[in-house]
């Protein structure tokens, strides 16, 4: 071989790495091994592989920041996988750059769009956004991590879901197995698909177990969790257990059934979703179904570093979380 002509793949195959590990190695990212730099400085050494200035440089010409756009919603959810993106984004020696998504379609399109140009990566948690609306949306030129989007995203980006469904039907199916039989969902803001997954999750299981579903409208606020327990309280219709699509209206539904004499969990058994960090420091203790939002966060960035550096999106994720039984739903059990 012409030792002028070697190329950054032909580097590649000798160093047996990926053309993404000779950019890393030969441009002194930190996010490659000393093992795998020096067999690919001997590999160019031994190709007389000199990279293109030009193109180096352009493909160093990189802003250092990730976009991340979220919904216009605020929580422990949202803070918990922030930290999680921030710890990952960290790592990779990149800074966040964050904005809200609101319901509205052109401040939403504004929000993306104000991040081209701005940055090297996007993540994109849009579960309002209609799927065209959002394909209309992201820079087609900034690699892109769409979580929990409403249907498909154009194929150059990366999907990361959480299984909704199964999730809110695992917990419908935990107050069932407890002996409740007039259990309440407390959906989520309509339009947002997470709240439409977990109602579906929740009348799957209410449907197979023969029962008859209840869902009271919800907004993802402990307020909204005030208000339906006092709607509980108010109707007399003997329910027995309240599944809340989110931790934050679960922890506002229990104070405000014990501040009306019902005992959580013996007079009515109530689960939540997410599991933050408060879910585990209320009294009673929250059962819920753990998302594990800070791992979420750290996934996503090391997803959208890779997609970066191929451009090739993996196959889409789907995310499990798991039940934790604590004491408004665990005494019951017992």
């Amino acid at each position: 071989m012409n030792k002028r002509s070697a190329t950054i793949r032909d580097v590649a195959r000798e160093a047996g790495v990926s053309v993404a590990s000779v950019s890393r190695a030969l441009n002194g990212q930190s996010n490659v091994t000393e093992a795998t730099r020096e067999r690919v400085r001997a590999a160019a050494a031994q190709l007389g592989y000199v990279p293109h200035v030009g193109a180096r440089n352009l493909s160093l010409a990189r802003s250092g920041a990730i976009g991340v756009v979220l919904p216009d919603l605020h929580g422990e959810f949202f803070s918990e996988v922030l930290r999680g993106l921030d710890r990952g984004a960290s790592a990779h020696g990149f800074q966040l750059l964050l904005s809200n998504m609101h319901v509205d379609s052109e401040l939403s399109a504004a929000a993306i769009g104000a991040m081209n140009g701005r940055v090297d990566g996007l993540v994109v948690m849009a579960p309002h956004l209609p799927p065209n609306l959002l394909a209309a949306m992201l820079p087609p030129n900034v690699p892109a991590v769409v979580v929990n989007p409403v249907g498909e995203v154009p194929p150059a980006a990366q999907i990361v879901r959480v299984d909704n469904v199964a999730a809110a039907r695992a917990m419908t199916e935990h107050l069932i197995d407890i002996g409740k039989r007039h259990i309440v969902h407390l959906r989520g803001p309509r339009g947002n698909i997470e709240s439409d997954l977990r109602e579906r999750g929740y009348r799957d299981a209410i449907a197979a177990a023969g029962l008859t579903a209840r869902v009271l409208e919800g907004d993802f606020t402990e307020e909204g969790g005030i208000a339906a327990a006092r709607t509980l309280i108010a109707d007399r219709q003997g329910a027995d257990g309240v599944f809340a699509a989110n931790d934050l209206m679960a922890i506002g539904v229990v104070p405000t059934l014990r501040d009306a004499g019902l005992n959580v969990p013996e007079d009515i058994a109530v689960g939540g979703f997410d599991d933050t960090p408060l879910a585990r420091l209320v009294t009673p203790a929250l059962t819920t179904m753990r998302i594990e939002m800070v791992d979420l966060g750290l996934d996503v960035i090391n997803r959208l570093v890779r997609l970066m550096e191929s451009r090739e999106p993996d196959a889409p994720y789907l995310r499990l979380p798991a039940l934790v039984v604590r004491q408004t739903t665990g005494a019951a059990h017992a």
